[in-house]
């Protein structure tokens, strides 16, 4: 019998633990990822959720395209908001699962001032609360929960962009 033809792969190297965490680092990433797109394009919603009525589509949280529609075009009026007179405003549970105020956040972190970036890691800080307490009780539990996550990797970046530009007092 002839001998076995070799391996034409690569030889195997030993798993490390590094590349575990690498591996989960990664995923988690991609994750975060999908979510945010997910929170762009669709909301926080089954597509058989409640939608809260508030102005201008903050608290529209299904599925369906005009809720879509109406996500987009209030992200886009908050971002194209000069005076950014929606980070003085008070947000409620619904705008917070919509993701709108939290992306348009994101989005503008580079050109807001030190108390604006202050004002908005306070609020995506305190949006885990709102999202968790009564006034949330109309969202299913998928809405809140990825309304938090969104609030809390704004914080964060809203926290890093805050100690990279302003000066600490």
């Amino acid at each position: 019998m002839p001998p076995p033809a070799p391996s034409t792969s690569p030889p195997r190297r030993p798993v490390r633990a590094y590349d575990h965490a690498n591996q989960r680092s990664r995923l988690l990433a991609a994750r975060v990822l999908a979510l945010a797109a997910a929170l762009t394009l669709a909301g926080c919603a089954g597509g058989d959720g409640p939608e809260i009525v508030t102005t201008a589509g903050l608290g529209c949280v299904d599925d369906s395209v005009e809720c879509i529609s109406k996500r987009q075009a209030a992200l886009r009026q908050l971002v194209a908001d000069k005076n950014r007179g929606w980070v003085r405003e008070p947000a409620n549970a619904a705008s917070y699962a919509s993701g709108v105020r939290l992306f348009a956040y994101k989005t503008k972190k580079k050109e807001l001032s030190c108390e604006e970036l202050s004002v908005g890691r306070r609020e995506a800080d305190g949006a885990p609360g709102v999202l968790r307490g009564p006034q949330a009780s109309k969202l299913t539990p998928a809405q809140a929960s990825r309304g938090i996550m969104l609030a809390g990797e704004v914080s964060r970046e809203l926290g890093n962009e805050f100690a990279r530009r302003c000066r600490k007092t």
